[in-house]
């Protein structure tokens, strides 16, 4: 066998080997990746996503076509269309990963809103102006962050990948 494909085969085994330790001591409230995806197929991932889930109707708790909540509509996107691991609820999803900028948001970033004295709100960045999310009035969506609503409630960005 020709050692430069030995090598490269050694090098992967290696880091999948790696890759598997490392998940199994990562903290739970860390983003696991299944696979990594690039940047570009994010955007695409995520409009496949959309497209199936247009207008599901938000239920609180849900995680099917049933009816789906925000961060389960986070969770299910992250796990079936990018292959990660995301925690399941609003307040997990906001501590992991890094912070990022409003000006820096990329498709695949979570935003995050206060949008009460104790309610979070949790949807997925398409590009620097707009996001997908399950809302309660109107089922999965895509808004606009430039909208004053969203403006005044967004607390925060993360970049989980």
């Amino acid at each position: 066998m020709n050692s430069v494909i030995l090598s490269r085969a050694c090098r992967v085994v290696l880091g999948l080997g790696i890759l598997l330790v490392a998940a199994c001591a990562a903290p739970p409230k860390s983003a696991q990746a299944v696979h990594p995806v690039e940047t570009t197929t994010v955007e695409s991932a995520l409009y496949d996503q959309y497209q199936a889930w247009q207008g599901t109707a938000y239920r609180y708790g849900g995680m099917s076509k049933a009816g789906v909540d925000c961060s389960g509509f986070v969770y299910l996107t992250y796990r079936d269309q990018l292959g990660m691991q995301l925690p399941r609820t609003t307040l997990h999803q906001s501590r992991i990963g890094q912070a990022v900028s409003p000006q820096q948001l990329q498709a695949g970033d979570l935003v995050f809103f206060l949008t009460g004295p104790n309610t979070r709100h949790v949807g997925i960045a398409l590009d620097k102006h707009r996001f997908v999310h399950a809302s309660k009035s109107k089922g999965v969506v895509v808004s606009s962050l430039a909208n004053d609503y969203w403006q005044q409630t967004l607390w925060q960005a993360r970049r989980v990948y």
